[in-house]
């Protein structure tokens, strides 16, 4: 039998060996998966126009929820007040020091919607909700080539071309994060552009913290000793940036450091320990080796570099705390009663509750709600609480999740599972309660980011059960079933945020318990005109949370206005025994005293609305027309004054005070505070009306013509005006001139029985002149 060569035997082990190392070049861990390989330009374009596609039936939409009070009553999207006011100012255009403030600091997001209004040229919902969409449209591009970054980065193939290292894992990720329903509020809710910023400057950050630490995009995952400053100080202003458009960016941080311990140095967390402290302590000891000293080079850098996290994010905190006057925000028992639960195992298993509900919403999201609050989440009270099994489900799923990240065989793929973990719970921590109180139970935008991790612990499983022979066809079936599943929900959710009345209603089917829904229902029927629809709803909120104060108080103006006095002073006395501090229910009970001729009582609740609330003009205007209504005419023009000075553009007291000073004779003062008003109020015509009235009775005929006019350019369809016209031409014997104003009058209104009868007289009058300047001639 002939030996072979040497030689041959050594070409034919390396033509071997090239073509095992060629087979693993074209394989990647992800192959299992069932989706197609793409290259990186048509998987972002497929990511990108799915994201937009998903909500892009939500981009004519009004303004809804959260919107009314972030954008239409926000006086800081208003081009007359100053840019650098926003820097002092909340989210909702309140002083952030303020008591009643929710100190959420976002005022970069506010700055966006300020523009959006300049370019519109107002108010107008559209473009507001077509930048969102396209918002997310670009985050999901970054959350793409991010995913590309913690699967592993790119590598190059046989032929020299950068390819994904996880090209089904990666785009597979990105397409869940992209059409995620749970993004829906986000997206097509206005006030989510927030989250949308935030998200956008964190990946940006997070993307500039890799690039810090990794000179070569090719080479992933080893120990680097240098780093690049720039960009490390570039990680860390862009995440400064991120909290200013929402506090969520700081977890940035958080994700940073996890990505770098575990997937760049690949370092066990207790080994890293050990090492650092023989580092630092050994450093200056004359028997440490220069090999030694080089071998832990990387592990001074890791600390160098978590040292400037560290100091950035006591840098940012420290500065928000500042901003927010050195004072946490304050909420009530009804905003997250979990978090008022005073024995300290029922609270932790009610936040534990809470915890199982946000990941069901991630992992099963079709029942979406705009609102978890009041009484949608009841309490954990009790141990034998059935809600109990499935928070020990979560538990259970998380503790093995952790055992498997701690325990688990060192690989590639534990780590990203322990990566996953990381980007799932770090950006929700500031939602979780667990180092402040936070206003709400459940609130489905800030999962935004932590649906990442989510995303990806799904496509891991994926890839797991895709590997299983027996398993494949499920996989086949399952991925694009869920793709299109999220793709229908985002949809149909879009459309219900499309209106109010959609938004609210759909609330109702999924949180029928929520009072807070109910009474949403209530206000947005009473706007449409349904009294009895919102009479219904409301006093439905009232039973479902008795002390909803907020609903006693709506419910008491539409009784009010039914002529239900009595029964709605009973309402408001229960809602300021509930809050004493709420001033629009003392108010409310003012005016509902009043009507019942209970005037003291009425003085005393007005007197307490401004004790409350010192700048309340509309509590001083109905404090004037208490005093009206008492003869205490001095008094009504002082409250009347002081709504002037809080609110220039309050009409109704300028016109009050207008009419009051004309009954009282006083033409010259009733000038002047008319003068005042039209520099707030240049194209007001009941100013000018008003005025008019007055001078025509003191007999100054020229100036209330002059008047009259004046308000009749700026609105020439009010009968009332060519009306009282008349009536001054007739008094001034401009018989003509006062026939063409009442004919105009009546061709404005045919109806009018004093137009009418004052026209005869007139036609009278002219008719008996006649015949007396013919008598006369004769």
């Amino acid at each position: 039998m002939r030996k072979r060569d040497a030689s041959s035997k050594t070409t034919i082990k390396t033509e071997r060996t090239q073509k095992q190392i060629s087979g693993s070049q074209k394989r990647s861990w992800d192959d299992s998966l069932p989706l197609p390989k793409l290259n990186f330009s048509v998987t972002a374009a497929a990511v990108f126009l799915l994201a937009v596609l998903c909500y892009a039936n939500s981009y004519d939409g009004d303004f809804v929820f959260d919107d009314s009070e972030a954008i239409i009553n926000n006086e800081d999207l208003m081009s007359s007040v100053p840019l650098t006011d926003l820097f002092y100012h909340d989210f909702w255009g309140s002083k952030l020091a303020g008591n009643t403030s929710h100190k959420s600091y976002r005022p970069l997001t506010v700055l966006t919607f300020r523009w959006n209004a300049y370019l519109a040229g107002g108010l107008y919902p559209k473009g507001f909700h077509v930048t969102n969409i396209l918002l997310h449209g670009v985050v999901s591009l970054f959350i793409l080539h991010t995913i590309v970054i913690l699967f592993g980065g790119v590598r190059l193939d046989e032929r020299g071309r950068i390819m994904f290292t996880a090209p089904k894992a990666s785009f597979l990720c990105a397409m869940l994060f992209a059409t995620h329903p749970i993004h829906t509020e986000n997206v097509a809710g206005v006030v989510g552009r927030a989250d949308l910023l935030c998200a956008f400057c964190f990946l940006l950050s997070f993307l500039c913290y890799v690039r810090a630490c990794h000179s070569d995009p090719l080479h992933f995952g080893h120990k680097p000793e240098i780093i690049s400053v720039s960009h490390l100080l570039s990680s860390l202003v862009l995440c400064g940036l991120s909290v200013l458009f929402k506090e969520q960016g700081i977890t940035v941080i958080g994700v940073c450091s996890a990505y770098d311990i575990l997937v760049i140095c690949r370092a066990d967390p207790k080994e890293t320990i050990m090492s650092v402290v023989q580092n630092f302590t050994q450093s200056n000891c004359a028997a440490s080796s220069k090999n030694q000293q080089k071998s832990n080079q990387w592990i001074k850098s890791l600390v160098y570099r978590h040292l400037s996290l560290l100091a950035a994010g006591v840098t940012i905190l420290a500065a928000r705390w500042q901003i927010m006057g050195s004072a946490p925000p304050k909420f009530q028992e009804v905003d997250n009663p979990h978090s008022f639960v005073n024995e300290t195992m029922l609270r932790v298993l009610n936040y534990s509750y809470l915890y199982s509900i946000n990941v069901w919403l991630l992992l099963c999201p079709w029942w979406l709600c705009f609102d978890w609050s009041m009484g949608c989440v009841p309490v954990i009270s009790v141990y034998t609480d059935l809600r109990l099994l499935p928070t020990l489900a979560f538990l259970s799923g998380m503790a093995l999740l952790f055992y498997y990240c701690i325990f688990g065989n060192p690989s590639r793929i534990k780590r990203l599972y322990a990566l996953s973990l990381a980007i799932l719970i770090i950006p929700f921590l500031p939602a979780s309660n667990l180092f402040f109180r936070v206003g709400f139970v459940v609130a489905e935008r800030v999962l935004y980011l932590p649906s990442l991790g989510f995303c990806m612990l799904v496509t891991l499983g994926l890839v797991h059960i895709s590997r299983i022979q027996a398993l494949r066809k499920i996989a086949k079936i399952f991925v694009p079933v869920i793709l299109i599943i999220f793709i229908i929900k985002s949809m149909q959710r879009s459309l219900e945020w499309r209106s109010e009345k959609e938004l609210f209603f759909s609330g109702a089917k999924v949180c029928p318990g929520n009072a807070k829904v109910h009474y949403n229902i209530a206000k947005v029927s009473a706007d449409g005109g349904d009294t009895s629809g919102a009479l219904e709803s409301y006093r439905l909120a009232i039973r479902l949370n008795p002390m909803y104060e907020q609903a006693m108080n709506n419910l008491a103006n539409i009784l009010k206005d039914r002529g239900e006095s009595e029964a709605a002073e009973t309402l408001l006395l229960k809602a300021v025994e509930i809050r004493p501090e709420f001033a629009a229910a003392w108010m409310n009970l003012g005016i509902v005293q009043s009507d019942l001729k209970k005037e003291k009582l009425a003085e005393q609740s007005y007197f307490n609305a401004l004790t409350h609330r010192r700048k309340y003009p509309d509590c001083y205007y109905n404090l004037g027309n208490l005093y009206l209504e008492t003869k205490k005419h001095d008094e009504a023009l002082a409250a009347w004054k002081n709504a002037t000075l809080l609110r220039p553009t309050h009409l109704n007291s300028w016109n009050n005070m207008i009419l009051l000073l004309d009954n009282l004779g006083r033409i010259d003062e009733a000038e002047r505070v008319t003068k005042i008003a039209t520099k707030y109020l240049p194209s007001e015509p009941q100013l000018y009306y008003n005025l008019a009235n007055a001078q025509g009775n003191a007999g100054r005929h020229e100036d209330s013509e002059r008047n009259f006019l004046k308000a009749i350019q700026l609105d020439g369809k009010k009968a009332v005006y060519y009306a009282n016209l008349g009536v001054l031409y007739h008094r001034w014997n401009k018989y003509e001139q006062a026939g063409a104003a009442y004919r105009k009058a009546l061709k404005l209104d045919p109806n009018s029985p004093l137009v009418k009868e004052n026209l005869e007289k007139l036609l009278r009058k002219m008719e008996k002149e006649q015949q007396e300047h013919k008598s006369a001639r004769t």
